[in-house]
C-alpha cells in the first residue's frame, strides 16, 4: 500500500501541468491569505483608534449630570480575531459597532455588507472560500480517473493478481490524493501562523488545530468517495459526473434548502412585530396589567414608606435616579424576554442546521470552520451578551450616582465630577476559550468522523464486488 502511494506521488510530481497548477494555486492562496491578514490588521487599527477616541471622550468629561451621561453613552466594538482572516463567517453581515445607552438595547450597526458592493453570495475572497470549494474540486479532479484509468489500461487486474486487493488499491490512491489536499491546507495555515507569529496565543493554536482537523476529515471524505466512485463506474465521465453532482448538492443546494427549512420550522418575528411587541410590554407591562404609571406610583409609595417621609422632597436621596434605575430594570426584563426569545430561536435554527451534517458533511465543515475562527452566530451572540452586561453595569452605575451621590429629587442640574467618570471601567470583550466552546461543535466533528468511517467501511465490504474489467 505504501508502494502504491509512493508511486502515485511520483506520478503526480511527473505531471508538469499539475505542478504548475499547484504552484499557481499556492501563489494565489498565499496572496488571498496575505490580503485577508492585511485587511484584518487595518480593521483592527481602525477599530482600536475608534475605541481609544470614544474612551478619550468619556474620560474628558469634566462634570455632567449622570442621566445626561447615560444618554451620552458609549460604544462597544466587536473585535477582529486573528483567525477571522481565514473565515469571516457572519461578521460581514452582522455589523461590528454597538451603541450602549440608557433606556434601550440597540442592534449592531455598520456591517460591511451594508457599506460595500464587493460582498457577493459567497462572501469576500478569503482562504476559507478556497479551502472549502477549490481544494475539494482539485481533489475530485485528481481522483475521478484514478481507478477507471487502471481499468481502461488493463492494469487493475495485473495489480490484483500481484497481491494487491481492490480495497487496498482504493485506499492507497485515496490517501495519496488526500495527502495532497492536506499539504495545501497545511501550507495555508502555516502561512497564517508565520505572519501572525507574535500575536498567536495558546488558545489560537487550539482553535487552529480543530480547524485543521475539520478540513482534513472533509478532504478524506472527498478523496475516498471520489476514488470509490471511480472504482464502481466503468468510465471516467460517469465517475466525474456523479461526484460533481454530489459536490454541487452538498455545497449549493442542500445548504440553501435546509437553511430555508430551519427558518420555516423556527421562524423569527419580523422587525416590525419585534419592535411593536417590545413597545407594548414596555408601556403596558409584561403581563398587560402593570403599566408604567402604576409601577411609578407603587415605587413612590414603597420608597416614602421605607424612608418614613410624606413627600419626595423630604427624601435624603434623589428619587429620579431611583425611578430611572427601576425603569431600566424593568426594561431589562423586556429585553431579556424578546431578545432572549430571538436568541433561543436562532439557537434552535443553529442546532437544526447542524443536524444536516447527517446527510451533508459540508455543513459540518462550515460550522467547524466558522466556529473555531470565532466568526459564527454563537460567538456573535456571546459578544452581544457581554456588551449588554456592560451596558447594564454602566447605566446602573450612573443611576446609582444620580440617586445616592448627594443630589435631591428634581435637581437635574446636579453634576458628577471627572473622578467619578474616570472610575467607570471600560468595556473589554473576552472571547470564549476553546475548551468552553468545543461542546458546541462536537456534533459537527462526530458527523465528519462518521462520514469518513462509513465510506471506509463501504469500501472494505463492497470492494470484492467491483468489476475489474
Amino acid at each position: 500500500m505504501i508502494t502504491i502511494i509512493l508511486n502515485e506521488w511520483k506520478a503526480l510530481f511527473r505531471n508538469k501541468i499539475l505542478l504548475l497548477l499547484s504552484l499557481l494555486f499556492l501563489i494565489g492562496l498565499s496572496i488571498v491569505s496575505w490580503l485577508g491578514i492585511v485587511q484584518n490588521q487595518e480593521q483592527q487599527l481602525q477599530q482600536q483608534a475608534a475605541h481609544e477616541h470614544v474612551r478619550a471622550q468619556w474620560e474628558s468629561i469634566d462634570a455632567m449630570n449622570p442621566h445626561g451621561a447615560a444618554h451620552y453613552g458609549s460604544y462597544a466594538f466587536k473585535p477582529i480575531t486573528l483567525l477571522s482572516s481565514i473565515d469571516e463567517g457572519v461578521n460581514a453581515v452582522t455589523g461590528n459597532v454597538l451603541r450602549l445607552e440608557g433606556h434601550v438595547q440597540n442592534e449592531m450597526a455598520y456591517s460591511e455588507a451594508s457599506q460595500s458592493l464587493s460582498i457577493s453570495k459567497f462572501g469576500k475572497l478569503k482562504p476559507a472560500l478556497l479551502l472549502q470549494f477549490v481544494i475539494p474540486l482539485l481533489l475530485i479532479f485528481l481522483s475521478f480517473a484514478s481507478i477507471t484509468s487502471e481499468k481502461e489500461l488493463g492494469r487493475l487486474k495485473l495489480l490484483v493478481f500481484q497481491g494487491s486487493s481492490v480495497s487496498r488499491l482504493i485506499f492507497a490512491k485515496s490517501l495519496s490524493v488526500w495527502f495532497y489536499g492536506i499539504l495545501l491546507l497545511f501550507i495555508t495555515l502555516l502561512f497564517q501562523v508565520l505572519i501572525n507569529l507574535n500575536n498567536i496565543t495558546p488558545d489560537t493554536w487550539s482553535r487552529t488545530g480543530f480547524i485543521f482537523l475539520g478540513y482534513t476529515l472533509y478532504y478524506l471524505i472527498i478523496a475516498t468517495l471520489t476514488t470509490y466512485l471511480s472504482a464502481r463506474f466503468k468510465s471516467n465521465t460517469a465517475a466525474l459526473t456523479s461526484m460533481l453532482a454530489i459536490w454541487i448538492l452538498w455545497t449549493i443546494f442542500l445548504p440553501s434548502i435546509w437553511g430555508n427549512t430551519t427558518s420555516i420550522l423556527n421562524p423569527l418575528p419580523t422587525k416590525q412585530q419585534f419592535k411593536t411587541a417590545m413597545k407594548e410590554d414596555r408601556s403596558k407591562g409584561l403581563d398587560g396589567h402593570n403599566p408604567s404609571d402604576k409601577r411609578t406610583e407603587e415605587l413612590e409609595t414603597k420608597i416614602l414608606a421605607q424612608y418614613k417621609v410624606d413627600s419626595l422632597s423630604q427624601l435624603p436621596i434623589n428619587f429620579d435616579g431611583l425611578l430611572m434605575q427601576a425603569d431600566e430594570d424593568y426594561g431589562n426584563q423586556v429585553w431579556d424576554k424578546h431578545f432572549g426569545r430571538n436568541y433561543s430561536i436562532l439557537q434552535k435554527q443553529k442546532q437544526l442546521y447542524q443536524l444536516s451534517g447527517v446527510f451533508n458533511p459540508f455543513a459540518s465543515l462550515q460550522n467547524i470552520s466558522m466556529g473555531y475562527s470565532g466568526s459564527d452566530m454563537l460567538h456573535h451572540h456571546d459578544f452581544l451578551r457581554q456588551a449588554e452586561d456592560y451596558r447594564r453595569y454602566l447605566i446602573k452605575t450612573l443611576n446609582d450616582k444620580h440617586t445616592y451621590g448627594g443630589s435631591k429629587t428634581g435637581d437635574w442640574n446636579w453634576e458628577a465630577g471627572k473622578d467619578f467618570y474616570l472610575s467607570i471601567k471600560d468595556f473589554d470583550y473576552e472571547m470564549p476559550l476553546t475548551n468552553t466552546i468545543s461542546g458546541r461543535y462536537l456534533i459537527d466533528l462526530v458527523f465528519l468522523f462518521l462520514w469518513a468511517t462509513v465510506i471506509i467501511l463501504v469500501i472494505s465490504f463492497t470492494s470484492k464486488k467491483i468489476n475489474l474489467l
